[in-house]
């Protein structure tokens, strides 16, 4: 189910919305993670048997962030202004505050209540946003599922260090 009508799409306005989103998110996305680069420290850190190898982070994080973007944008012509759309607003603004506080940081148990929030923060949204849009709905499951393997990930490796 969704809210939007066709009619909401004809224009070119919804469009440059979304091309604002994507350049927005996986932009921001993309420099936090050029600044952030796993090095040396994270390399010398214990890591539990489940650790991907470091290059599958990247293309995980591209796919990633081209659902949430489009998540948010279809939310963002239904209602801007909707309760799902401000907890889209915040889960990003964790999503891109993780990363420097993990590897910049170098602080593992603040990154994991931020991770937490996150995926709290992930199940809002999904919750919120049901009642307006289902593709958005199911944009951010294959975010929840990586949230929450990450979520596990960061643990394991605090209690390890």
């Amino acid at each position: 189910m969704s809210l939007a009508s066709l009619e909401d799409y004809k224009t070119p306005r919804p469009w440059l919305i979304l091309a604002a989103f994507l350049v927005v998110v996986i932009g921001v996305g993309a420099l936090i993670g050029t600044q952030s680069v796993p090095g040396v420290w994270y390399e010398g850190l214990a890591k539990p048997p489940f650790n991907p190898p470091n290059w599958i982070f990247g293309p995980v994080w591209f796919a990633l962030y081209v659902m949430i973007a489009v998540a948010g944008w279809r939310i963002w012509v239904i209602d801007a202004k909707s309760p799902a759309m401000m907890v889209w607003f915040a889960q990003m603004l964790l999503n891109w505050a993780w990363s420097p506080i993990w590897f910049i940081g170098q602080m593992l148990w603040p990154a994991f209540a931020v991770i937490v929030a996150i995926l709290a923060l992930i199940i809002a949204f999904i919750v919120t946003a049901r009642k307006l849009d289902t593709v958005a709905v199911w944009l951010f499951v294959p975010y929840l599922a990586w949230v929450g393997f990450a979520s596990v990930l960061n643990l394991s490796i605090a209690i390890l260090n």
